[in-house]
Formats: structure tokens, sequence, C-alpha cells
């Protein structure tokens, strides 16, 4: 009986011992890509750390990703819907990250249209709400002063736009001749 002991004892650890090496086989590359995607998911919210909520939130609403760093310098029109970057005024390329060249959020909605954000104040976006013609929206990187209003435009709508310097970091003049749904 002590050998049928010592035996069974054995086997048990011996089965051990191959399960988890078989275990450890087969599990590695799931923890490989685990790992992969938490330091993936880590890049990605501290690159969005700086966003004010408001911006996070707009991006999450619209189900938009981050352009990769891979995609820097694309044209927009070549952007993959649902895709949000930086750009300059001109809004031709964009990049991944917000630089001192490309500072304005670009977003290119999952319909594909492209909308500039930022904050404007409440007159300039009643302007835009009315439907009126030739006017002028202020646009600030942040929020500050009456620019307290997250606030989103397509691109197309605006026919020029300017950015000039302030205390508080670049503004942007965009000027809107006219709404699309208003010509005739």
């Amino acid at each position: 009986m002590k050998r049928w002991l010592i035996f069974l004892v054995m086997a048990v650890a011996l089965l051990g011992l191959l399960d988890y090496y078989y275990l450890s086989k087969w599990t590695a590359p799931i923890e490989a890509m685990l790992k992969t995607h938490r330091t993936h998911n880590s890049a990605s919210a501290s690159k969005e750390q700086g966003a004010p909520e408001e911006i996070l939130a707009l991006r999450q609403r619209h189900h938009l990703r981050a352009l990769t760093e891979k995609e820097n310098g694309t044209r927009i029109r070549d952007v993959a819907n649902g895709t949000y970057a930086f750009a300059t005024c001109d809004a031709q390329t964009v990049t991944a990250a917000r630089t001192n060249s490309s500072p304005l959020e670009i977003q290119k909605h999952l319909d594909g249209i492209v909308y500039y954000v930022g904050y404007a104040s409440e007159d300039h976006v009643e302007k835009y709400f009315s439907r009126q013609k030739n006017f002028h929206i202020v646009l600030s990187l942040e929020r500050r002063g009456k620019a307290s209003l997250i606030f989103e435009i397509p691109v197309d709508f605006v026919s020029k736009c300017t950015m000039s310097s302030a205390a508080g970091g670049p503004l942007y003049d965009l000027f809107v001749a006219a709404i699309p749904e208003l010509q005739s």
C-alpha cells in the first residue's frame, strides 16, 4: 500500500508539471497578446490624457479612434472614417499628435464628414445654429473666456480659416459665407 501511495503522489506531481508546461505553452501567446493590448491602451490613454473631458466625450460619441503614427502626414481625404487627428487651418494633411505646427483637432466622422473641433462662445455658436450667412466663428483649442462651449463645424462649411496668436494660445477665425443647406 505504501508503494501505491508513493506512486500516486509521484504521478500527481508529474501530471501537475506536465499540465503547467503545456498550459503555459498554450497561454503564453494569449498573455503576450494581452500585454500588448494593455501597453497599447495605456499609450492611447496617455496620448489622450491632455484632452478635455468634453472632447474625449465627443470622440467617444462619434466612435473615433486616434490617427496612428504610421498614418502621420496622410491627406485627410485618405484617412479612414471614424478617426480624429490634428492639422493646420487648411486641414489637408493630418498628424497623430497635436504639435505647434498642427494644433487644430480635426475629426472625420463615420459618415466621412470632416469637422473642425474646439471651443466657441455662445454668441458664435448661435450664429451657426441660426443658419446666418457671412459670419465668423472664433474657435479656441481650450475653454477660455466666453469660448466655453465645445463646438464642431464641418470643414466644408468654412470658406476661410486663419490663425492668430493670443495670450492663452492660438485662436482660429472661421469664416462661413453660407451653409450649404441654405444655398438655392
